[in-house]
């Protein structure tokens, strides 16, 4: 997991997933991504560890804003909870999901990550 937190932590500082929350998500949960050297960094996460990673490197909550849910609406003393509710109602199986992760898998390309493709392409 501490290769995920540096990773998120990176995201974070360059703004990668500015704009495509959804597409970071759908990396997070159902691909490999792997440093430009081959080191892998994740291989996919279950929804509570990434709700769990979300909390601990302090990910913008505002960001369920642009999966079209209220950050209001979601348990507002509770991070992990938060994040969790947010990729439940996120549709990160979807079509639409898998199309963002692409877009953003081409973002992280540019910064020489590696992203597999999405499950069942």
């Amino acid at each position: 997991m501490d290769g995920v937190q540096a990773f998120l932590e990176e995201v974070m500082a360059h703004g990668y997933a500015q704009g495509n929350f959804l597409g970071l998500l759908h990396v997070l949960i159902g691909r490999r991504i792997t440093r430009p050297d081959g080191t892998v960094i994740s291989t996919g996460l279950t929804w509570r560890e990434a709700a769990a990673i979300l909390k601990k490197v302090r990910w913008d909550k505002a960001a369920v804003g642009e999966l079209g849910q209220d950050p209001a609406a979601l348990p507002p003393r509770d991070r992990e909870r938060l994040w969790y509710m947010a990729i439940a109602h996120a549709n990160v199986g979807s079509d639409k999901a898998s199309e963002a992760g692409n877009r953003f898998a081409e973002k992280l390309q540019t910064a020489g990550y590696t992203v597999s493709p999405a499950p069942g392409a």
